[in-house]
């Protein structure tokens, strides 16, 4: 069932109007009619079963049958600091990252980073990932839009971090693969949590030691470098199979 994400929407509506680009989305693209079902997401985990009542250009009525909670979301909200990689390999990253239950995605800009972001066009760049994320967030049945938040540097993203109940950076120089699993154990049950990923260059060894500065545990993969788009969601898919 196509799913569309309206805010501000209250546990007794009984009926919804969709508005903008999802209008022409479900009457052009999607080809939805007057009785088609659809579910509806407040952007809280709130999930409206709908019936579309009404459409024309510029907007869709449908009718509240059921509300429930949406069940995809995850009890950890992990927040993804991602070291910007080169070419759309970001693209990539955040569309899989929220099929894999991140709740935001930081780009974090790192000593080895390559790519320079023109100021200018920072919130373009933002703008595009915030919709890829959407996008993904429909796909894979979300109760949330994950948010990708604007550029940080390393040192912002510390900063950030030390707010989250627990934070972890794999790095290839780790090594104890059981030690690593222990400390995988131990994410079930926090309110929060923030992987490090480097780029493609990787971590330099005085930022891997500034993250074990507020607590960060460092952990390893396994005997293989993966790439940094790789990385990420290597290490997402194993925390979601422990913690969900």
């Amino acid at each position: 069932m196509a799913r569309f994400y309206v805010d501000g929407l209250s546990d007794i509506e009984k009926s919804i109007s969709i508005y903008g680009d999802d209008v022409n989305h479900i009457r052009n693209v999607l080809r939805l009619k007057e009785g088609d079902k659809i579910i509806v997401n407040n952007n809280n985990g709130i999930d409206y079963t709908c019936v579309i009542s009404s459409t024309d250009s510029s907007k869709v009525i449908a009718d509240v049958v059921d509300v429930n909670k949406n069940s995809s979301e995850l009890d950890t909200r992990i927040v993804l600091f991602q070291g910007m990689p080169k070419s759309d390999k970001m693209e990539f990253i955040i569309q899989k990252a929220v099929e894999l239950g991140v709740a935001e995605i930081v780009p974090v800009m790192t000593r080895r980073t390559v790519v320079k972001i023109d100021a200018k066009k920072e919130t373009k760049k933002i703008d595009r990932y915030n919709a890829i994320s959407e996008s993904a967030a429909k796909q894979s049945g979300r109760g949330v839009i994950p948010v990708v938040k604007n550029f940080m540097s390393y040192s912002e993203a510390i900063e950030y971090a030390k707010t989250l109940s627990m934070n972890i950076i794999p790095y290839e120089e780790a090594s104890g693969i059981e030690e690593s699993r222990q400390i995988v154990s131990r994410i079930k049950g926090k309110d929060s949590l923030g992987i490090f990923i480097g780029p493609e260059g990787g971590f330099a060894k005085e930022e891997v030691e500034k993250a074990r500065g507020i607590g960060a545990h460092v952990v390893t993969l396994g005997n293989r470098i993966l790439r940094t788009e790789t990385a990420g969601l290597a290490t997402l898919a194993i925390i979601m199979f422990e913690i969900q």
